[in-house]
C-alpha cells in the first residue's frame, strides 16, 4: 500500500482537500485505484450534528455516514464511494479507543495517547485503505489522507505521532507527504517566510515533506520558488506552485503541468505496481474528458442564472455539493454559471420590509429575474415564508423549480396553502400543534438526540405506474428504480396525498413500501419538482445528477 499524507500550514481553508483530490485524480488517470481518509481534529464523533455555517455542509455516504465535505470532493473527483470510516474525528477515535478499554482490551495496562491512541489511529488508516472503494471491488493502489486544520495545532499532535510512525512502518517508496502553504502577497512582494515557518515545524514535529504545495493568488516567481528551495532545503522541483485559477476543476491540469505524476511516479516507485491495461486506458479516457468539460468552462458565451433561495447564504461551503452539482449540469448544458444567493428572510414580507426594505426589494428582483429557482435542504423555521413565496412564484410564472428535501416539502406546503385551500397548512417542524400538518415526524425517528437519529443513506425510490410522462423519469433512463441518498426527519403527511393528487400535485416517486412520498412534478410546467433525497451527493462532473441537469437545461432552455 502507498500513502500519500496531505497536510497543512499557515492557516486553514488553504485547499488541501482540492489538492488532495487533484492528485487522487490524477493517479487515476495512469490506472491506479485510490481511497482517501480525511482525518478531522474536532471533538465531535461525526459532523452530523454540526450546523452547516460552522463547518461547511454535512455530506452524506452510502451507509448513511454524516461526514466532512472534503469527502464530497474526494467521490466526486475520484468516482468513488467511500464509508463513514474514512472520516476520523478526534472524537470517534477516543470513542473508539475508551470502548475498547471497557471491554478489557487492553489487559489492565494503564491507557495512554502514545502508544494506545497513536496505534489505534494507524491501525484505523491501514484497515480502510485496503477496503475496495470503486468499481473494481478490488484492494486500492494508493491511499490520501488529508490530515485537517494545521501542523502546530493541539488537537494534531496524535495524529501527527500516528503519520510519522506509520512513514516509518510504510517504509521507503511507499509513503509520500505533500504540506500545503501559503504565500501572502504583500504589496507586490511575494512572501515565502510562512512556508518556512511552517516546514519547520513540520519538521520538529516528527515529519519531512517531500513536495511543498505553495498557494497563492498569483503565479509563484522564479526567484520565489528559488528561495522557499533554498531555505526549506529541498529541491526545486520539490516545491510546487498552486495559485488561484478561474475554476477548480483547473487544479489537476495545473498539477499536471507541472510534472506533478513523474514526481509521484519517482518517490512511491509507482514503475514497480502491477497496473491492469484496461484501467490505465479508462484513465486516459477520463483525463481527456475532464479536461474537455472542464476546460471549456472558459470559452462559454452564453450563461444561466439560477437563484439559490437558501437559509444559510452566508457560507456558500453551506450548500458545496448543490454548487458543484449546478456547476456539473451547466458544464454538460455549455452554459456559465451565473448562481445568486438569496437570504430567504429577505424574501419576508411582514418583517423585511419593515427592517430592511432595500434588502427585500432587492431578492425579490433577484429572485423574479432569474432563469430558475432552487431550494436546497435546511432544518428550523427561519426564512421558510421567504421559501414558499418563492416556489409559488416559479409555479404562478413557469419559472423552471427544484426543491430538495425541506425544498420539496415547501414546495407542498405552497400547493396545500394556495391551490387546495388548505390556509393553514405546515409542517410539525415550525408549529407543533398547526390545525393542517401536511409535513410530519417520521415516526419511526429518535427524538432524544440528535447525532445519526434522521432517515440517512442510500435508499431506493420506485417511479409510480402512469409517470411515464415525467420529464425526470425520462432523464433517468425511463428506470422503475433509482437509488439516491437521503438526510431528513420529517416526511409528508400521507393523510393529505388525496387531496394534493386532486389538485394536480402528482407524486410520481415513492419508497420501496409506498408509504413515503419521494419526488413531485407538475405536469404542466417547464419543470417543476421536488425531491425528498439529496440527488447532489452522487453527482459527478462528468456524470451530472439528473434533477439538477434536468433543471438547468430547462432553466438555460436546453432540450
Amino acid at each position: 500500500m502507498k500513502y500519500i499524507l496531505v497536510s497543512g500550514g499557515v492557516i486553514s481553508g488553504i485547499g488541501k482537500g482540492v489538492i488532495a483530490s487533484s492528485t487522487g485524480l490524477l493517479l487515476k488517470t495512469i490506472g491506479l485505484k485510490v481511497s482517501s481518509i480525511k482525518i478531522d481534529p474536532y471533538m465531535n464523533v461525526d459532523a452530523g450534528t454540526m450546523a452547516p455555517t460552522e463547518h461547511g455542509e454535512v455530506f452524506v455516504l452510502d451507509d448513511g455516514g454524516e461526514v466532512d465535505l472534503d469527502l464530497g470532493n474526494y467521490e466526486r473527483y475520484l468516482n468513488i464511494k467511500l464509508t463513514r470510516e474514512n472520516n476520523i474525528t478526534t472524537g470517534k477515535i477516543y470513542q473508539h479507543v475508551i470502548e475498547r478499554e471497557r471491554r478489557g482490551d487492553y489487559l489492565g495496562r494503564t491507557v495512554q495517547v502514545v502508544p494506545h491512541l497513536t496505534d489505534a489511529i494507524q491501525d484505523w488508516i491501514e484497515r480502510v485503505a485496503r477496503v475496495p472503494v470503486d468499481d473494481t471491488n478490488e484492494v486500492p493502489d494508493v491511499c490520501i489522507i488529508e490530515l485537517g486544520g494545521t501542523v502546530g495545532d493541539i488537537e494534531n499532535g496524535p495524529f501527527i505521532e500516528a503519520m510519522r510512525r506509520l512513514r516509518r512502518l510504510a517504509g521507503k517508496g511507499n509513503f509520500l507527504q505533500i504540506h500545503v502553504s501559503l504565500v501572502p502577497v504583500v504589496g507586490e512582494e511575494q512572501k515565502t517566510k510562512p512556508t518556512q515557518q511552517t516546514i519547520r515545524d513540520v519538521r520538529i514535529a516528527g515529519l519531512s515533506p517531500d513536495l511543498i504545495a505553495c498557494r497563492c493568488i498569483q503565479p509563484l516567481r522564479s526567484s520565489t520558488t528559488d528561495k522557499i528551495a533554498q531555505f526549506c532545503q529541498v529541491e526545486l522541483d520539490q516545491v510546487v506552485a498552486v495559485h488561484d485559477v478561474s475554476s477548480m476543476y483547473h487544479v489537476p491540469v495545473l498539477l499536471e503541468n507541472q510534472g506533478l505524476i513523474c514526481r509521484l511516479r519517482n518517490i512511491l516507485e509507482l514503475d514497480a505496481l502491477a497496473i491492469s491495461p484496461s484501467l490505465s486506458r479508462k484513465g486516459r479516457e477520463v483525463w481527456a474528458g475532464w479536461k474537455t468539460l472542464t476546460l471549456a468552462q472558459d470559452r462559454l458565451l452564453d450563461s444561466v442564472s439560477i437563484a439559490l433561495v437558501g437559509k444559510y447564504t452566508n457560507l456558500h461551503d453551506s450548500y458545496l455539493s448543490v454548487v458543484k452539482s449546478l456547476e456539473h449540469a451547466s458544464m454538460r448544458c455549455g452554459r456559465k454559471l451565473n448562481l445568486i444567493w438569496v437570504d430567504a428572510s429577505y424574501l419576508e414580507q411582514q418583517q423585511s420590509i419593515q427592517d430592511s426594505p432595500a434588502e427585500f426589494h432587492k431578492a425579490w428582483h433577484e429572485v423574479c429575474t432569474a432563469d430558475g429557482i432552487l431550494i436546497p435542504g435546511g432544518f428550523g423555521h427561519r426564512g421558510t415564508e421567504g421559501m414558499i413565496a418563492a416556489a409559488k412564484w416559479a409555479r404562478q410564472n413557469k419559472i423552471p423549480f427544484l426543491g430538495i428535501c425541506l425544498g420539496m416539502q415547501l414546495a407542498v406546503i405552497e400547493f396545500a396553502r394556495n391551490v387546495c385551500n388548505i390556509p393553514h397548512a405546515s409542517s410539525d417542524e415550525f408549529a407543533e400543534y398547526c390545525s393542517d400538518p401536511v409535513i410530519i415526524s417520521m415516526p419511526e425517528i429518535d427524538k432524544s438526540g440528535l447525532g445519526g437519529t434522521m432517515r440517512l443513506g442510500l435508499r431506493p425510490t420506485l417511479f409510480q405506474a402512469g409517470s411515464e410522462w415525467s420529464k425526470l423519469r425520462q432523464l433517468y433512463g425511463e428506470k422503475e428504480e433509482i437509488l439516491e441518498r437521503h438526510r431528513h426527519r420529517y416526511e409528508i403527511n400521507p393523510q393529505y396525498i388525496d387531496r394534493l393528487a386532486e389538485g394536480g400535485l402528482e407524486f410520481i416517486g415513492k419508497d420501496d413500501r409506498g408509504e413515503r412520498m419521494e419526488i413531485l412534478e407538475l405536469r404542466d410546467h417547464p419543470w417543476f419538482v421536488g425531491v425528498q433525497f439529496h440527488p447532489e451527493y452522487l453527482s459527478r462532473v462528468l456524470h451530472p445528477s439528473r434533477p439538477y441537469l434536468g433543471f438547468v437545461a430547462a432553466s438555460a432552455g436546453v432540450s
